[in-house]
């Protein structure tokens, strides 16, 4: 019993020591604060940052590089469409109303047909329609702010002075969009196919692009289930004479799910 307590005494000891030690003894690590979410005051940035997020959009929501790039051909390199706008101004073919290169790229987002670079408009229209849709509506779907800030990079891109003035009502409009409703279904297949392009690539509908397989007859030649992975997944299966990436790979998100059965059923049906 004697022993017992001797031991029993040592362990308290021992554990009072330790404890002691702890919180005496070693300096106290005070824990980081969490993370909190950046917030950008558009308000007050500079033309450099907004050239930057120009550059973010470009690359990213607008998703212009899928189709100007020197890879697949679809559509002009805009490295240099801020340099030649003014011979684009005065060329007899034009038939939009911008007096600058400013409203120039402005004009080629939303209306796109106003002035179509030679061998990149839509077949049978003698380069008079672009394949391009209007950035502001549809899938793409961006705001004034965006549309200026794409403008700005296109000009430091083109090594042109930067004239676009930041938005003052940017935050404004930034928070407008964040509140937008989501946009409405589109109503037929003939809708989506316009709005997110099929036909720039593609032969289908009243469409004849050559950048990819022809869907005329497609629902003969694959099954609905590959179709509609060929949609969600295009590189996983890519069709002899073509090369991958051409294709987007997000119209699982830019399409809603009924959208996407709309347009699966359309192409198993073209037979």
């Amino acid at each position: 019993m004697k022993n017992f307590l001797k031991v029993a005494a040592f362990s308290l000891l021992v554990i009072f020591s330790f404890a002691g030690f702890a919180n005496l003894g070693i300096p106290k690590i005070e824990p980081a604060p969490p993370p909190t979410e950046e917030k950008i005051d558009l308000g007050s940035m500079t033309i450099e940052q907004f050239v930057g997020i120009g550059e973010k959009i470009y690359k990213g929501k607008g998703t212009c590089t899928l189709c100007h790039n020197a890879l697949g051909g679809r559509a002009p390199l805009l490295e240099k469409a801020a340099t030649v706008t003014a011979a684009r101004l005065k060329d007899p073919r034009y038939k939009g109303e911008a007096t600058d290169i400013e409203s120039y790229l402005v004009e080629s987002m939303i209306k796109p047909s106003a002035f179509v670079v030679a061998g990149f408009g839509k077949k049978g229209t003698n380069d008079a329609v672009s394949p391009m849709p209007d950035v502001s509506t549809g899938s793409i779907g961006m705001n004034e702010v965006e549309i200026a800030a794409v403008t700005a990079y296109l000009q430091e891109l083109g090594g042109v002075e930067v004239t676009v003035k930041v938005p003052e009502d940017a935050s404004d409009s930034a928070a407008e969009d964040d509140e937008e409703e989501q946009r409405k279904p589109f109503e037929t297949v003939e809708d989506i196919l316009d709005e997110v392009g099929c036909g720039a690539c593609h032969k289908v509908g009243e469409d004849e692009g050559e950048q990819g397989p022809d869907l005329t007859k497609i629902g003969a030649l694959r099954t609905e289930a590959h179709i509609r992975a060929s949609i969600l997944d295009p590189n996983a299966e890519i069709t002899k004479g073509f090369k991958k990436d051409l294709m987007p790979k997000d119209y699982g998100t830019q399409l809603y799910a009924s959208e996407l059965e709309m347009l699966v059923n359309y192409l198993v049906a073209l037979k």
